[in-house]
């Protein structure tokens, strides 16, 4: 009877772990830049199912505060984490910097790359290639507001722009719309049939510094905490390089 008493316990228990699961909202900036690919691999060390949920910037923190059921981690724009943060919505702590994701120019496969290192010759790389796509920013997106910004200072006037009607600058670029795109970089990695330039110049300011956090509601704190030291070690720093997130 004990033999079958221990042996239920030990199943119980080992249920639970295998049952163990955390759940990370982020927007896309973060998500595609390598999110998916560290969940799997925290999984496969550690037992514990990383649910990675994909949702819209603007909306997130409102969802961090409502979800059912709630989140466990967090990942947003600094300038965002600072904010929900100041609302109560992450745990005293567990705010943590991750990386930034950098703003590039996309050209079509095979196409000539010009020289962008300095913001005179970026834009005079924009006026000669033709129609620049990028992502609208009436939907509230936060690389479509940099990027709007940056392309109604005097420098880049007369730059021909255009958000596509249907999906992201760089999408637009593959399906053959437009001569170039303006979008993170790993949002150009995502796509077939065009190529990264490079990244911005500095001092444009076209990027966003991601961090992550426990969320204030999460029902696993403990595992949330354990994969938030994963994703900032030094062992995922290769992953998300390759996904064009520069690690702090």
């Amino acid at each position: 009877m004990r033999i079958l008493f221990a042996a239920a316990i030990a199943a119980v228990i080992a249920t639970s772990a295998q049952a163990a699961e955390i759940r990370v909202r982020s927007p896309g900036f973060a998500y595609k830049s390598g999110l998916l690919d560290l969940a799997a691999q925290f999984t496969a060390k550690t037992g514990i199912k990383v649910t990675p949920i994909y949702d819209g910037m603007a909306a997130v923190i409102g969802h961090t505060k409502t979800a059912t059921p709630p989140d466990d981690v967090v990942v947003l724009p600094l300038t965002l984490m600072g904010d929900l943060a100041m609302e109560g919505g992450v745990a005293p702590g567990t705010y943590t910097p991750i990386g930034r994701v950098q703003v590039g120019l996309a050209v079509k496969q095979g196409a000539p790359h010009p020289d962008i290192s300095t913001v005179e010759k970026l834009s005079a790389a924009l006026k000669a290639g033709g129609m620049v796509m990028y992502n609208s920013p009436k939907g509230g997106s936060m690389q479509a507001l940099i990027i709007d910004d940056m392309l109604k200072r005097p420098v880049f006037a007369g730059v021909h722009g255009m958000s596509p009607a249907r999906g992201e600058g760089a999408e637009a670029l593959a399906r053959g719309e437009g001569d170039m795109a303006l979008q993170i970089i790993p949002e150009i990695l995502n796509q077939k049939n065009v190529e990264v330039v490079g990244p911005l110049p500095a001092e444009l300011g076209a990027y966003m510094d991601a961090a992550a956090a426990v969320s204030a509601r999460a029902t696993d704190p403990k595992d949330a905490e354990a994969f938030i030291r994963f994703i900032t070690s030094p062992e995922a720093r290769p992953v998300w390089k390759a996904k064009g997130m520069n690690p702090f």
